[in-house]
């Protein structure tokens, strides 16, 4: 009985040392970037897939591209925001910087894609887009 207690109380221990351990991982958050043009072909054609190359800003040495979100607002209408994630508590430096990313879209409806690039906030904090236009031929 004595060594169930004993070893009870030892798994009780280290559980609790480790639930108290400090967590030494980097703190970060997410945040859209500024969109300041795209390329798409002049038209799609249906069933066919297209690389789409987008010109963000990377606005200091602590700010990393982690992708894309592409919301379907409607059939043929999507809205295209470069994700970034910045690491807190470090000092960051450096000028603002233009990089470039892709993403793959595929074209399955035969209507004309509408392309809605996030470009920041206007003084009202709504939304500015870079609207492109392609038609599917």
């Amino acid at each position: 009985m004595k060594r169930l207690i004993l070893f009870i109380g030892i798994v009780a221990l280290g559980l609790g040392l480790n639930s108290c351990s400090k967590d030494d991982g980097v703190n970060f958050h997410f945040t859209a970037l500024e969109i300041t043009r795209a390329q798409l072909p002049e038209s799609f054609q249906l069933g066919a897939r297209y690389q789409v190359l987008v010109n963000y800003i990377r606005p200091d040495n602590c700010t990393y591209f982690e992708g894309f979100d592409i919301v379907k607002k409607d059939t043929t209408i999507r809205n295209v925001v470069v994700i970034g994630s910045v690491i807190e508590d470090n000092t960051c430096v450096g000028p603002e910087e233009e990089m470039q990313a892709t993403f793959t879209f595929e074209v399955r409806h035969d209507q004309t894609y509408i392309f809605r690039f996030w470009q920041g906030e206007d003084e009202n904090g709504d939304p500015i887009f870079l609207e492109i236009q392609v038609p599917v031929l």
